[in-house]
Parts: structure tokens; sequence; C-alpha cells
């Protein structure tokens, strides 16, 4: 997976530090409605092969399954999670009312568990980025 990037610092360890603008829902055009919630640039480390320097742009690159797993924890599982929980709350013959709140509850705790997940991952293992041109 490839991200446009802007350069922001070179650091003596043959890394460099890069800002990623995030893409919005509405295309960018935030002059319009201006109710982005979330910040628009990413900061990010990426190897600097390239020896690119501050206020370059780049290209950085990342491997796509570790970026596509992330998504899969994050956005799939709850959500089979709170099928499961369901399910399972059905199974045992609970009323609508307790399945509903068995299910969400299941979904809460599996929300919590790939947060918790994905900061120690994060923190083990982090994605790693690399500069491999010039834009």
């Amino acid at each position: 997976m490839t991200q446009d990037a802007v350069v922001t610092k070179v650091l003596k360890n043959g890394m460099a530090e890069v800002v990623v603008s995030r893409g919005t829902a509405c295309g960018s055009n935030c002059g319009n409605c201006e109710s982005c919630a979330f910040q628009n640039e990413l900061k990010a480390f990426a190897k600097n092969t390239i020896s690119a320097k501050q206020g370059e742009k780049v290209v950085i690159e990342t491997v796509s399954s570790r970026i596509f797993s992330a998504a899969f924890l994050l956005y799939i599982v709850p959500i089979i999670m709170l099928f499961i929980g369901y399910a399972l709350a059905a199974h045992y013959s609970l009323t609508e009312g307790l399945s509903i709140l068995v299910s969400f509850g299941f979904f809460a705790v599996a929300v919590a568990l790939v947060v918790i997940y994905q900061r120690i991952s994060k923190k083990k293992n982090p994605i790693k980025f690399e500069i491999i041109q010039l834009r």
C-alpha cells in the first residue's frame, strides 16, 4: 500500500518523520462543511532509503496485509461477536431484551479486547513505512 507524504524532519538514524494527509468522507473539501472531527494529518516515521530531504513530497509504502488485518480486527470482529452474543442468548432462551443486551455486551467486550490488542501490537511490532520515491 502506498501513500503520498511530506518529509517534515530527517533523523540521523536513517529514518524520517513524514506527514500523511488523511482523506475525508466528504471529498476533502472541509471548507464546505467544517464538520471533520478528526485530525487531517497523521505523523509517522519511515525508513529514508532514498535520502529524502525536509519539505520534499514523497511516496511511502507499507505491507498491505498489516493494514488489512488491523482493519479486519477493528471493524469485522466486533460485529461477528455481536451476532455470536445474540445467538448464544437466543440459544439459552433469554428474552428478546436480554438477548440484545447480551449481544451488545459481547460487542463491547470485543471492542475493548481489540483496542488493547492493537495498543500492545503497536508497541511490540509497529507498522513500518519506507520512503520509496520522490513525488
